[in-house]
């Protein structure tokens, strides 16, 4: 009954062991090996828009945090569609106009968002 899990074992072992040597050698590798060009393009402020090390009380542009938020709000209930996807024969016809609903939602929410202009950057 054991050499059902030796496959996983394994699996598990492999993975580990690649993981680790990637992890170890590949920023070692990246610095010895990659090109090292800083300009001033490189060096500034990246996503957030504001320099990273200057006075914690700044005003900044909260648009890039609500960008954030619904990016995360609707990608998290992206993934709802995957395993709606792989088990919908088995659900029938009551899990497909319950995710219809659902999407139906989450359609009218991303509407609202874009007509008040939440996604738009100036």
């Amino acid at each position: 009954m054991i050499e059902g899990y030796l496959p996983i074992l394994v699996f598990m072992m492999v993975g580990a062991v690649l993981g680790i040597a990637m992890i170890g050698t590949g920023g070692v590798a990246g610095f010895l090996l990659g090109v090292h060009r800083p300009d001033s393009e490189k060096l500034s402020p990246y996503e957030c828009g504001f320099e990273a090390f200057e006075d914690a009380r700044m005003k900044f542009d909260v648009r890039y945090y609500l960008v954030a938020i619904l990016f995360i709000l609707f990608d998290l209930e992206i993934a709802f569609l995957f395993p709606w996807a792989i088990s919908l024969m088995d659900i029938g016809a009551f899990g497909f106009w319950s995710m219809m609903v659902f999407l139906g939602i989450l359609i009218v929410g991303f509407i609202y968002e874009w007509k008040k202009g939440a996604l738009e950057w100036e």
